[in-house]
């Protein structure tokens, strides 16, 4: 049997990894992972495949930056050769980057069954990209595999349908809730980190003694009043609480902080005892600061699970997330970019005496899970 894997940017080779371990336990399949080269990442040298042990991709389309249009455009085309020139049994996407959407197209317009991991989340923003290249994707495959239960009752509530007891295909596909890859790679990746990871005696911090912060979602680096308000919070909150905030920077946010921000909040930034801006941080090395971290505040959406994987508090730095249960458990809070919202939920969090993270991503077997369900419908 042969699948091939799709995609489009680092998180998503990562995530791939978990299946592709899962994959080299079953001899019956072979994989061909395609990497579309739609985000360039400077990261991916031969150390980040060597370092976590991660498959390279057999093909990079590099198709590079562009409009929505134009790049999706241009993989469609490539993604369309690869599958015709391999034939493969199925072609396996993840989450809603712009290589999933072109996959999806692709593929259904040739009948290659589409496999969608991480399928059904929603943020019920339309006006979100990834939003769009979600809900396209699940409409056109075949198996969906939800890492929750709120993403299984989404798609139930599009008409999806649950006893499936006929021949699985485009028409009459076949949904799962079966965990998280990426709580799988979190177990499989935590050990690794404490071996390779020396960030956290570089860094000179101790454990639960600092926060951890990401920004990059360009609503916030592209957004002066955005951008801003979640800068002063950090002001703020570092000297109230003495604490240093770490932020491993993303290219994009430096640029754009350089363009928006006024020279005298560049200055406070920069004279801040607290805020501790360092480069932009390897997998091993985010695992090792979310582990050691008091809390995480971020608007990654892969930020806010590793947290909750790693039982520590979350502040969503976006109007809402696709991650609702870390939400309903009350170990994470929704502030978009508000300053008095981000600096309220730390504080409450730094008054919080308990917390609870109930096992709400699976058991950590989910790779396996959804490899051997591939096998049984598609073979």
């Amino acid at each position: 049997m042969k699948i091939v894997t799709i995609v489009g940017a680092r998180p998503q080779i990562i995530k791939a990894a978990a299946i592709s371990r899962a994959v080299a336990k079953n001899p019956s399949i072979k994989e061909v992972i395609v990497h579309t080269g739609q985000h360039y990442d400077h990261n991916m040298s031969e150390v980040f495949f060597s370092e976590l042990g991660i498959p390279k991709p057999d093909i990079n389309l590099n198709v590079g930056s562009g409009s929505h249009g134009k790049q999706t455009a241009i993989m469609i085309e490539k993604i369309e050769q690869v599958l015709v020139d391999h034939a493969p049994n199925a072609v396996l996407v993840y989450g809603d980057t712009n290589s999933t959407l072109a996959t999806a197209i692709a593929a259904a317009k040739i009948h290659v069954p589409i496999v969608h991991v991480e399928a059904g989340l929603r943020s019920f923003n339309k006006k979100m990209p990834e939003e769009i290249n979600r809900i396209m994707c699940d409409h056109a495959s075949t198996l969906l595999f939800s890492p929750t239960s709120t993403g299984l009752m989404n798609l139930v509530n599009e008409g999806f349908n649950t006893d499936n007891w006929e021949k699985t295909d485009v028409d009459h596909p076949k949904v799962y809730h079966c965990g998280d890859v990426m709580y799988d790679n979190s177990i499989y990746f935590s050990q690794l980190s404490d071996q390779k990871s020396s960030l956290i005696k570089q860094l000179g911090v101790e454990e639960n003694e600092f926060i951890l912060s990401t920004v990059h979602r360009n609503d916030n680096t592209d957004n002066l009043e955005n951008l801003s308000s979640i800068f002063h919070s950090f002001i703020e909150i570092g000297n109230k609480f003495k604490i240093p905030i770490i932020l491993p920077l993303h290219p994009r946010t430096s640029k754009m902080m350089d363009k928006l921000l006024s020279d005298q909040l560049k200055e406070e930034i920069q004279k801040s005892e607290y805020i501790r801006i360092i480069p932009p941080a390897s997998f091993l090395d985010i695992i090792a600061l979310e582990k050691n971290c008091r809390m995480v505040i971020t608007d990654s959406g892969g930020v806010q699970k590793e947290a909750y994987f790693f039982k520590k508090p979350c502040v969503i730095l976006r109007p809402q997330t696709e991650w609702v249960e870390i939400v309903e458990t009350g170990s994470a809070v929704i502030t978009d970019a508000n300053k008095n919202k981000i600096c309220n939920a730390v504080s409450e969090f730094f008054s919080e005496k308990e917390l609870n993270f109930p096992p709400v991503f699976g058991d950590g077997k989910a790779a396996e899970f959804i490899v051997n369900e591939i096998v049984n419908e598609l073979n």
